[in-house]
């Protein structure tokens, strides 16, 4: 493909800015929007030394509007990853929640179509399909949501939708199932599950497990989801567009097994972390109990092919985080 304009908001998070470092090695001219309301500035360092005329950052934020028409400005492939992760902090906070990622969402889409950007991928959440208790989860079967943030997800596949029906503007919807890899932070009170347990292992402190642990994920590592978004932007293929694709590997682990391979992985750093005791906690309101992805959608009409599996993944993510915790 060759060099495109392209917008990654949130790219100073942890999937835009892997994303965009993935877009910038292709070739491809990249502007980040973020506010870094939850992004980090060490994300983005790197890239403006390695690709000082193709990377740039606009800092601003998707709730106004004026910023959104900025950022789209010449551009032909929007990546929006930018909203409020987190089904705990949906749960604290639903009025920010809903602000940052339904009426963000609607302000860059109203901006993608007004500058007739040319496709609109976009990060939905595998937190869509709630209460639905069929395994694997497939696109067309969903449930009633679980958490604010669920809601805010489906809204944006709602809008999408129409927006590809009335206005003509391409968009494909991802549905991520757990995403984990380098970048992504331990810190914080919304810290998700792997980082979060790694840090706790590396400090010799026992990770808490909400509920018996054997709730499952499929937990995705962060270059399956690079591709996918790739694969998203490159198809030339008609009944590829206006979808929405779960985007996982389609295999998972329970939360006891996720600490099993961690000790695992770590203990060849640091053998005592083998010995290190977990705690079990309550479990927590919003979750979904189970999570596994049939991707034969994605595999079918984009070509997907993820290359690492979760325990591959995994010890790429410890190897990372040992090196740079």
């Amino acid at each position: 493909m060759s060099s495109k304009n392209i917008l990654v908001t949130g790219g100073a998070g942890f999937i835009g800015s892997n994303l965009t470092e993935a877009l910038l090695k292709k070739g491809h001219t990249v502007r980040v929007l973020d506010n870094f309301a939850t992004g980090k500035m060490e994300n983005l360092l790197p890239l403006f030394q390695t690709f000082p005329t193709t990377f740039k950052l606009l800092v601003g934020d998707i709730r106004n509007l004026e910023d959104c028409r900025k950022a789209v400005e010449g551009v032909e492939y929007v990546f929006h990853q930018a909203a409020l992760g987190s089904v705990p902090r949906s749960i604290k906070d639903p009025i920010t929640s809903n602000e940052v990622n339904v009426s963000g969402f609607l302000n860059m889409l109203v901006a993608s179509r007004d500058a007739e950007v040319k496709r609109f991928i976009y990060a939905a959440s595998s937190s869509t399909y709630g209460d639905s208790i069929s395994l694997p989860k497939k696109e067309n079967v969903i449930g009633n949501p679980l958490s604010p943030y669920a809601i805010t997800k489906y809204v944006n596949e709602l809008y999408a939708d129409v927006f590809a029906k009335t206005y003509g503007l391409e968009t494909i919807g991802l549905r991520y199932f757990n995403v984990f890899g380098r970048k992504q932070d331990p810190n914080g009170a919304y810290a998700a599950v792997i980082p979060l347990f790694v840090k706790n292992l590396m400090q010799h402190e026992s990770p808490v497990i909400n509920g018996d642990g054997e709730n499952s994920r499929d937990f995705t590592y962060i270059d399956n989801v690079i591709q996918m978004n790739i694969r998203a932007m490159e198809t030339e293929n008609p009944e590829a567009i206006n979808q929405v694709y779960n985007t996982a590997y389609g295999e998972r682990t329970t939360l006891n097994q996720l600490v099993v391979y961690l000790k695992e992985y770590l203990s060849e750093y640091d053998k005592e972390i083998k010995n290190i005791k977990v705690i079990h906690g309550p479990n927590r309101p919003g979750d979904i109990p189970h999570s596994l992805a049939n991707i034969d959608k994605a595999k079918t009409l984009l070509g997907y092919d993820p290359q690492f599996s979760m325990k591959e993944g995994l010890k790429e993510a410890v190897k990372w985080y040992w090196e740079n915790l």
